[in-house]
C-alpha cells in the first residue's frame, strides 16, 4: 500500500439499517459494504474503481462531507482536478474544516491555479496560524507568481524564529535573491552551505549571482545544481536565462523546452520560449506557450505584450491594439507598448493618436535617460 495514495482517505463506519441497505439497481451491496471497499481501493491505488463506488455511495447519501472529501482525494490522484475542486467544494458546504480546505488549495495548486491556492491557504491560516504546511505553501504560490515582496514579509520572521529550518530558508533566500537584495539573500547562503552542498544551494547562490548580474558564475552554478539534481524545480528555467544572457539562444531555448517537460506551468520557461518564438517569427507556436504563461499568472505584464507583439507580428492589428491600450492604461510607463501602440495608430491614419503615443515615448526615454547615470552608479 502507497501512503501517498492513501492520504486523504478515511474509513467511515456508518450505523443503522437504512445504511445496510442494498442499493437497488445498481449494485448487491450495502451502503456500509460498499464505502468500505472504496476505501480499500483508494488505499491500493485502484482509484478509477474507487470513484465509481464513491458515485453510487453518494447518489444514494449526498450529504456526507467525509465521503466526498475522500471521492475529492481520489479524483486528484487521477488528474480530475476541477472535479476534485467541486467535491471539496461540497463537503466544506457542509462541514467547514481546516484540513479539507488546506486539500482544496492543494488541488487548486496541482490545477496550477496559484492565485486561487493562496485564497485557500490565506483562510487555512485564519483558522490555524501554527500550519507551517500551509505557510510553506502559500510562500511557493507567492514565488511562483513573482511575489517576492510578499515572500519575504511572510517568511523573514518564521526564518528569525528557525533558523535552521532548510525549507524556509531557501525559499527565502531565493525570494531575496530575485528581488535584487543580493547581500540579503547572500547572508541566507551563508547559513545553508554551512550544512553542506546541494543542488538547492547551487541554484540559490546562481539565482542570487544571476540577479547581481554575474551570468557567467550563474551559468556555473546552475550547471552544478543540474549535476546534483536534473528533477529539481525550476533549475533549467534559470539554466535557460544564464545561457540567453551569455549569449547561447540555441542551449536557452533548450532548456527552457527542457524544464516545461518537467513542470509545463513553469511560468518563465513558458514566457521566454515563446518570446524567442516571436523573435524568430514563429507566431503560431508562440502564442500557445505565451498564452499559457498569462494563465499561470493572470494578468502579468510581461505576458500579455509578448501575446500583442505576436499579434502585431501576425498583421492583427486590431486585435494588437486593444491589447495594448488596455496595457498602457494598467501600466502607464510601459514604454515599448506605448512604440508600438503609436506604430499601429499611425499605419490606421490615428495621426493625432499616434502624436499622443510617441510625445509619451520621448518623455519616457527622457526620463530614462536622465536615470541612466544614478542606475550606473549604483552598479
Amino acid at each position: 500500500m502507497k501512503a501517498s495514495r492513501a492520504r486523504g482517505a478515511r474509513f467511515i463506519v456508518l450505523a443503522g439499517s437504512l445504511l445496510s441497505a442494498p442499493l437497488f439497481g445498481e449494485t448487491s451491496q450495502s451502503p456500509q459494504e460498499l464505502l468500505k471497499e472504496a476505501v480499500t481501493l483508494q488505499q491500493q491505488g485502484k482509484l478509477d474503481q474507487a470513484i465509481r463506488d464513491y458515485d453510487l455511495f453518494l447518489d444514494m447519501y449526498p450529504n456526507m462531507p467525509e465521503v466526498r472529501s475522500n471521492l475529492a482525494a481520489a479524483l486528484v490522484g487521477t488528474g480530475r482536478y476541477a472535479d476534485a475542486i467541486a467535491e471539496y467544494k461540497r463537503a466544506l458546504e457542509k462541514k467547514p474544516d481546516p484540513a479539507v480546505r488546506l486539500n482544496l488549495a492543494l488541488a487548486y495548486y496541482k490545477a496550477a491555479n496559484f492565485s486561487q491556492t493562496i485564497q485557500e491557504l490565506q483562510k487555512v491560516r485564519e483558522a490555524d496560524q501554527s500550519n507551517v504546511q500551509a505557510l510553506l505553501l502559500l510562500a511557493d504560490c507567492d514565488l511562483r507568481l513573482g511575489r517576492n515582496k510578499e515572500v519575504i514579509d511572510l517568511l523573514s520572521p518564521m526564518h528569525r524564529a528557525n533558523p535552521g529550518d532548510l525549507g524556509i530558508a531557501y525559499l527565502l533566500g531565493t525570494a531575496l535573491a530575485r528581488d535584487g537584495k543580493t547581500i540579503e539573500a547572500q547572508i541566507v547562503i551563508n547559513q545553508i552551505t554551512g550544512r553542506g552542498d546541494s543542488a538547492e544551494v547551487r541554484l540559490l547562490m546562481g539565482t542570487a549571482k544571476f540577479a547581481g548580474r554575474d551570468y557567467h558564475g550563474a551559468l556555473s552554478d546552475i550547471k552544478k545544481a543540474i549535476e546534483l539534481n536534473p528533477n529539481l524545480p525550476d533549475v533549467y528555467s534559470y539554466y535557460g536565462l544564464a545561457l540567453l544572457y551569455t549569449g547561447d539562444q540555441t542551449g536557452g531555448q533548450q532548456a527552457f523546452e527542457k524544464e516545461l517537460q518537467h513542470d509545463p506551468n513553469n511560468f518563465d520557461a513558458n514566457l521566454r520560449l515563446g518570446l524567442l518564438l516571436r523573435i524568430d517569427q514563429e507566431y503560431d507556436r508562440a502564442l500557445p506557450y505565451l498564452q499559457h504563461a498569462l494563465q499561470v499568472r493572470p494578468g502579468d505584464i510581461s505576458a500579455r505584450f509578448e501575446i500583442a507583439s505576436v499579434h502585431f507580428g501576425q498583421e492583427k492589428e486590431e486585435q494588437a491594439r486593444t491589447e495594448l491600450e488596455s496595457i498602457v492604461k494598467t501600466a502607464p510607463t510601459f514604454l515599448e507598448a506605448h512604440v508600438m501602440l503609436a506604430t499601429i495608430y499611425y499605419r490606421e491614419k490615428r495621426k493625432a493618436d499616434g502624436d499622443r503615443e510617441r510625445a509619451v515615448v520621448d518623455k519616457l526615454n527622457a526620463e530614462r535617460q536622465a536615470q541612466q547615470p544614478a542606475v550606473k552608479a549604483s552598479q
